[in-house]
């Protein structure tokens, strides 16, 4: 049987050559590919700082994860190093992330203010699908449909920055054919200063979000880890729970109904949920959760990080590593703490 991608289609001529190549000449083939690349995206670039009209970045649609440690460094570089002026840009995300954007960006639409969340989980399903893969590699009718929308409500036409420029440029670092300096020559790395809520909160918080992902499997010991993880906490001082009802993913909560952990479900809508996460992470002693989005959130906004997987193989180390190393340059290694659950807590 011939071999078939998870789009369902056969791999290229191109694709099936590689594998007879020498490693030395495949690194080298890949690395003019790299440069050929990125050359490509730097002209794309350039013809959009010289385009007159307001630039739209995005519509984000994508994880939590990539957009805080490569969407938004990249998108912030491009207004730095082409000299886009705040009054130029357009953020499009979803779930109230345009705060993470607030340094280069003077305006933004939410995709939810748009479409409801049913409909939005719905069309976001369909584009995965479409795809077969979560990540905006390409243009799907969804961001075509979000992007009209936004040309209606601002009353003119704009030029779009869409997602898939960037995931051209960062792949050859994800592929391993290129070093981390590849990405650090593309991104700008800054801290996120969420605004206030402006509501009361318990003093020396700890703010928690545990939730079922790749390297954190649905498991018998995986919940009774983190069940006795919340209660522990809870022992020491306020827990709060950053389970927001809002899903707009498949990533499912996991967290136990324990009677002193405090929610903000009444605090949020879909289209604040990410703004009013991060405002409560920013605010706490500390973050503890599954290992994901979050878990660099917490430290980009000065605040520790302890999280967890169960799953060593089920992701790349890439990410990780990229963000320790933007955290050491700071010498804030120290926020992100990222750990095994315990071989004798899952049995």
């Amino acid at each position: 049987m011939r071999a078939v991608t998870r789009n369902g289609h056969r791999p290229s001529a191109a694709t099936r050559l590689r594998h007879f190549l020498p490693a030395p000449v495949r690194g080298a083939a890949a690395r003019i590919v790299a440069r050929r690349r990125a050359s490509l995206v730097e002209r794309h670039l350039e013809q959009l700082a010289r385009d007159r009209r307001p630039i739209l970045l995005g519509p984000w649609l994508g994880e939590v994860g990539f957009e805080l440690l490569y969407w938004i460094p990249f998108v912030s570089w491009f207004c730095r190093q082409y000299g886009i002026s705040r009054d130029r840009v357009i953020v499009v995300s979803r779930g109230g992330a345009s705060a993470w954007y607030a340094a280069f960006a003077h305006r933004s639409h939410d995709a939810l203010a748009f479409m409801s969340q049913d409909e939005f989980r719905r069309k976001n399903a369909d584009r995965t699908e479409h795809l077969g893969e979560q990540k905006q590699v390409a243009w799907t009718p969804l961001e075509e449909e979000i992007v009209a929308l936004v040309r209606d409500r601002e009353q003119t036409d704009v030029a779009v920055l869409h997602p898939s420029t960037m995931y051209r440029l960062f792949a050859p670092y994800w592929w391993g054919h290129r070093p981390m300096a590849w990405i650090h020559q593309y991104a700008d790395f800054s801290p996120i200063h969420p605004p206030s809520l402006g509501v009361s909160l318990p003093a020396n918080y700890t703010a928690v979000k545990f939730y079922f992902n790749d390297c954190f499997r649905n498991s018998p010991q995986n919940r009774a880890f983190v069940d006795r993880t919340i209660r522990g906490l809870a022992d020491e001082g306020p827990v709060i729970s950053l389970s927001t009802g809002v899903t707009l993913d498949d990533h499912a909560p996991c967290e136990p109904d324990v009677a002193a952990m405090h929610d903000i479900q009444h605090l949020l809508s879909p289209q604040s949920n990410l703004m009013v996460q991060s405002a409560i992470v920013a605010g706490a002693k500390r973050f503890v959760g599954t290992y994901g989005g979050f878990a660099y959130l917490a430290p980009l906004c000065g605040i520790p990080a302890l999280s967890y997987y169960s799953e060593a193989k089920s992701f790349s180390t890439r990410h990780l590593d990229l963000m320790r190393d933007v955290l050491g340059s700071r010498n804030h290694a120290r926020l992100l703490d990222v750990v095994a659950v315990p071989e004798e807590r899952r049995r």
